[in-house]
């Protein structure tokens, strides 16, 4: 199936490793040329160089919590491409305890959303673009110690972003958001418990119907599919990628 990205211009936040990184690795198999940023400059020069090798990449430092560097990247971004069609807010803070560090994921998590958004919108209507946030089945059902900075923001990101389906898709911009669920990545949270917490991690595991935790690439490849035309008439939508980790029935 042609998924209708080929020669688009898609910019992806956090996007040096984990899903981010497979955003990226898969939007640029598709045919899209790319821009990314994260908060570590070395990481997101190695990340260039690597990505390189498969297409059109740019990207630079970026502090999302800092509206200005946030801005500058996506009208330097949108210049070095030509355009954006695709924004993919996948920008999060670690969950937290201290009212500071709130206030401070409150700028990267959702703020930088709304803020990124609305810098570029303008180029995103221009050719009917599509935006998606990173969401997380946390915000959904109760899950280990229960809701914590990083879920709280998250449910806020979902509940923006559906939102703008109704005033951006006025616009020729669709608004959907991708949820994951457990999500095994190299080096990552998850890998980490499988590590620190074996049995937490088989518990988790054994409520999956699959028998096992999702991959980045499951994750990636459903942002592509929402992002591109063959799915021009889906807005508004929570896609959750979870395995069947979730028992709620979803209407």
């Amino acid at each position: 199936m042609d998924l209708g990205l080929n020669g688009k211009k898609a910019l992806v936040t956090g996007a040096t490793k984990g899903l981010g990184r497979a955003i990226a690795e898969t939007l640029l198999a598709e045919g899209c040329s790319v821009g990314i940023c994260a908060r570590d400059a070395d990481g997101v020069s190695n990340a260039i160089a690597e990505l390189s090798e498969h297409g059109t990449v740019c990207g630079s430092a970026v502090d999302a919590g800092d509206m200005d560097s946030l801005t500058n990247w996506i009208n330097s971004s949108a210049e070095e491409l030509g355009g954006i069609d695709i924004y993919i807010h996948n920008t999060s803070g670690k969950p937290q305890k201290k009212l500071e560090a709130w206030i401070n994921n409150f700028h990267i998590d959702l703020m930088s959303l709304v803020g990124g958004v609305g810098a570029a919108k303008e180029a995103l209507a221009e050719g009917g673009g599509s935006l998606i946030s990173i969401g997380t089945t946390a915000t959904a059902e109760h899950f280990a110690s229960g809701s914590g900075s990083y879920s709280a923001f998250k449910a806020a990101v979902t509940n923006w972003t559906l939102g703008q389906a109704q005033v951006l898709g006025a616009q020729g911009i669709r608004c959907n958001v991708v949820s994951p669920g457990p999500i095994m990545v190299e080096g990552g949270d998850w890998d980490g418990i499988k590590q620190g917490m074996p049995e937490f991690y088989e518990a988790t595991q054994k409520t999956h119907p699959g028998g096992d935790l999702g991959y980045p690439e499951d994750v990636a490849n459903a942002v592509a599919f929402l992002s591109g035309d063959v799915a021009k008439h889906i807005n508004g939508v929570n896609l959750t990628v979870d395995g069947g980790f979730l028992k709620r029935v979803n209407y």
